[in-house]
């Protein structure tokens, strides 16, 4: 076995494995187990992780205007940040009350080593944003799919209040506690506060200012430490009691005492507990709820999270069944995606073992060929997850897409070696001079040696391109062309090294068919007849050829180009816009009637509505805009559904709509910063002037053939009532402004005094006016102001106020 030619490392291999077949097959058999074993520590998630390195910075900012956030939020933090180091990109979006600004960093970064920056900068910002304002924040850190489960809650019991508190304070705090879980958002219900409904003729009657409500009630609540006491032989700690736990005990509270009478916060507010102004909302199949959305830690498995939750909520369950809930577990799973992937593979695996037997049978005539060959399969697939999962991949929709396109071609290499090992043993036992059977199948593997290994380089080259693409592109599609490599170098190695140990073992001594199979000998008939009559012509061949090749480039130009198919994900996401100004009530009203014509349809299986944004959530939407959650039904999915959803969202006027997978969302939303394909932004100074050009180019594009579901992110402001101050009415009066406006604020958008515990329950106690004197504009102006000298004054005799949009 040493002879000239048989010389170099594949042939060393070859021969190795020949000599020490034992070896090379329990070598084979402890590797299989530990990929085995590796298949059950291997992550799996809907999607590779295709966003850049990204940090969000959530800041709030209660009561401005977006144009206040963004000249005195949003700006000021973008500044402080452009100068963290790796930055690529930075965008924000503000609405009232909030702003989002998304930091890009470039490929490679360390993410942990950004949110270090990031946070370092963050800290030194404090006095730079308006007084009064909370500092911004981080969102915890997640990945690019990172939502792993959406459920949902209703009740005829319990109101949307006792809803909420049961969500906040039993549901989220258990499942956060489970492994893997980043954050929960929540949507809808009515968050509980303790709050002091001043009624403005009291004060006036009383004689008792806004800020001296606030002052008191600040006095009041919350918890205190009272220090110690230092005895010769021991400290005893102070625990003062006493303070305000309950309404009536915070109603009795003294504001003012004058001539041996009280004056107490119950004379002049309702003190009770009332849901704090709503900034989102929540419905389930058109009824009022709350939709809790669970996003996962960066890396973390989706699926093995989801199963967790699952098993958490089935926990949770006579709890919640005990309260009068009913739950929607499963709105929105993408684990369902990842389980249909991984279910079709294992088909897929399983049917292409079994039509290569079948093949190898119909042609060879003989099953233990048939065996040798199909070790390859798994063999191979599982040595490429097991590098895989090394090398920090997670099995996903692009690595199982890999494989499954590999599974046609890893058992390539180990037949052709097997079937020309088979056809010169049976040569052998024809020779006069038979040789041992050892140096036969070596010498028959050496034969095919150059083959397989150029036919298997020439494969490996084509996908070598997919590995060098850039940007989101690559992130996606580079495990895609990996997980198929890996494969591919994976069956050269079993076809080196065990196809022909098993080669040896099973064919070596054994008898061989000397029948050939009737298919095969039909074949070769017909392919001897036709190559005879192709060389006759061969001009015509390479005629038609070039005609068939022209015409496919020909072809190319008129293909519909999309960056990916859309995938069978069992959900839409429909994005649902209404008017700018449009209240949650109305806007929750609209989709009431979305959600109804939706669930007509047959595929429909449940529909979710979120409007607004959740507390330290994600989303920077108005209570205008919203999204609906539509679950299909398992099973076979009609090709159309997407187009039926959107006749259904055309027959509602007067609101704008897209509707996409939440693969595709994700996507376009990381290269651009919005879901959409094709993002138009237009840049200025002057937000009027801006406004009405994208009307105009929201209108040209609207009329593009192959457009659709044009929307505008930026819409018209809202309406809004301008509060002008009169300088030369406050100075005659002896008003500070800022004092006016923080009681206007007080008043309307309420300010958080303290707070009120029950036993771990922590709740705000909120100064804010009465709900009766907060729902009409025109009594805006009555809001009752008190002067340094105690003369009460209305807002109307020192502002104008005016209607502006």
């Amino acid at each position: 076995m040493n002879e000239s030619g048989h010389n170099g490392v594949l042939s060393a291999i070859i021969r190795f494995s020949l000599r020490f077949k034992g070896v090379i097959l329990a070598l084979a058999l402890i590797f299989l187990g530990y990929s085995l074993y590796s298949l059950t520590k291997a992550k799996y998630d809907v999607f590779p992780e295709f966003a850049p390195p990204q940090v969000t910075v959530h800041a709030e900012a209660p009561g401005l205007s977006p144009e206040q956030v963004e000249l005195l939020v949003a700006r000021p933090i973008e500044a402080a940040l452009k100068g963290v180091q790796g930055i690529e990109s930075m965008r924000s979006v503000s609405i009232q009350g909030f702003s989002a600004i998304t930091v890009a960093f470039k490929t490679g970064s360390d993410i942990y080593l950004a949110r270090q920056m990031i946070a370092e900068r963050l800290s030194s910002m404090a006095g730079q944003l308006p007084k009064g304002l909370r500092p911004p924040v981080m969102t915890p850190l997640t990945s690019s799919t990172d939502v792993v489960l959406v459920l949902g809650l209703t009740s005829d019991k319990l109101s949307l209040m006792d809803l909420r508190t049961f969500a906040d304070w039993t549901i989220k705090r258990t499942l956060l506690a489970v492994p893997g879980v980043a954050k929960i958002a929540a949507f809808g219900g009515d968050i509980k506060q303790l709050q002091i409904q001043v009624r403005p003729e009291k004060l006036i009657q009383y004689g008792i200012s806004l800020d001296e409500v606030l002052a008191v009630a600040r006095g009041a609540t919350g918890v205190r430490g009272a220090g110690h006491i230092d005895s010769e032989n021991q400290r005893i700690t102070l625990q003062p009691e006493g303070q305000p736990l309950s309404t009536g005990q915070l109603g009795r509270t003294v504001l003012l005492h004058k001539n041996e009478a009280n004056v107490t916060l119950e004379d002049v507010a309702n003190v009770t507990y009332a849901p704090e102004p709503p900034i989102g909302a929540g419905a389930i199949m058109g009824k009022s709820g709350i939709i809790l959305e669970v996003s996962a830690q960066y890396g973390a498995n989706t699926v093995e999270v989801t199963r967790r939750l699952e098993q958490t909520l089935n926990e949770l369950r006579p709890s919640l069944v005990k309260q009068g809930i009913t739950l929607y577990p499963a709105l929105f799973r993408p684990a369902d995606f990842v389980e249909t992937a991984i279910h079709n593979i294992r088909s897929s695996l399983l049917l292409g073992s079994i039509l290569v037997v079948i093949i190898l049978f119909l042609f060879l005539f003989n099953l233990r060929i048939a065996a040798i060959s199909c070790t390859a399969i798994p063999l191979s697939l599982l040595a490429a997850v097991t590098v895989l999962e090394h090398m920090g991949y997670s099995l996903n929709t692009m690595t199982l897409g890999g494989l499954a396109i590999a599974i046609g071609e890893v058992v390539d290499d180990a037949v052709i070696d097997v079937e020309n090992i088979f056809r010169r043993l049976r040569e052998n036992r024809h020779s006069d001079s038979p040789r041992h059977v050892l140096r036969v199948v070596f010498d028959a593997s050496i034969e095919v040696r150059s083959a397989v290994v150029y036919a298997t380089f020439a494969v490996v080259l084509v996908f070598i391109p997919v590995l060098t693409i850039s940007g989101v592109a690559g992130r996606i599609f580079a495990p895609l062309g990996t997980a198929y490599i890996l494969a591919i170098l994976a069956s050269l190695g079993v076809a080196l090294t065990v196809t022909p140990a098993l080669c040896l073992l099973l064919l070596g001594k054994k008898d061989l068919s000397e029948k050939e199979s009737p298919i095969a000998r039909w074949l070769k008939e017909r392919y001897r007849a036709n190559l005879l009559k192709v060389e006759r012509h061969p001009k015509v061949i390479v005629t038609l050829s070039s005609v068939l090749i022209i015409s496919v480039f020909a072809i190319i130009p008129f293909l519909r180009g999309e960056f990916l198919p859309e995938l069978k994900e069992g959900n839409f996401i429909v994005h649902m816009t209404a008017a700018p100004g449009t209240s949650l009530q109305e806007s929750l009203r609209i989709g009431r009637h979305v959600t109804n014509e939706l669930l007509k349809l047959p595929f429909v299986n449940s529909v979710a509505q979120r409007v607004g944004r959740a507390e330290k959530g994600e989303e920077s939407r108005g209570p205008n805009s919203g999204e609906l959650n539509v679950s299909l039904k398992p099973g076979k999915l009609p090709e159309n559904a997407s187009q039926r959803i959107r006749d259904v969202m055309s027959e509602f006027p007067g609101i704008t709509y897209s509707v996409k997978t939440f693969l595709s969302e994700r996507i376009e939303e990381t290269i651009s910063g919005y879901t959409a394909s094709v993002v138009v932004n237009i840049f200025g100074d002057n937000l009027d002037v801006l406004a009405e050009k994208t009307q105009e180019v929201a209108a040209v594009l609207g009329g593009m053939k192959g457009t659709r579901e044009v929307q505008v992110q930026s819409p018209p402001e809202s309406p809004q009532l301008v509060i002008r101050l009169r300088e030369a009415d406050i100075a005659r009066w002896g008003f500070e402004s800022g004092d006016i406006i923080d009681a206007i604020s007080t008043a309307y958008q309420g300010d958080i005094a303290g707070q009120i515990y029950e036993r771990d329950r922590v709740f705000d106690v909120s100064v804010i006016l009465d709900p009766k004197d907060r729902r009409s504009i025109t009594e805006i102006g009555s809001l009752p102001l008190r002067n340094p000298s105690g003369t009460f004054i209305f807002l109307r005799q020192i502002a104008d106020i005016y209607e502006a949009s």
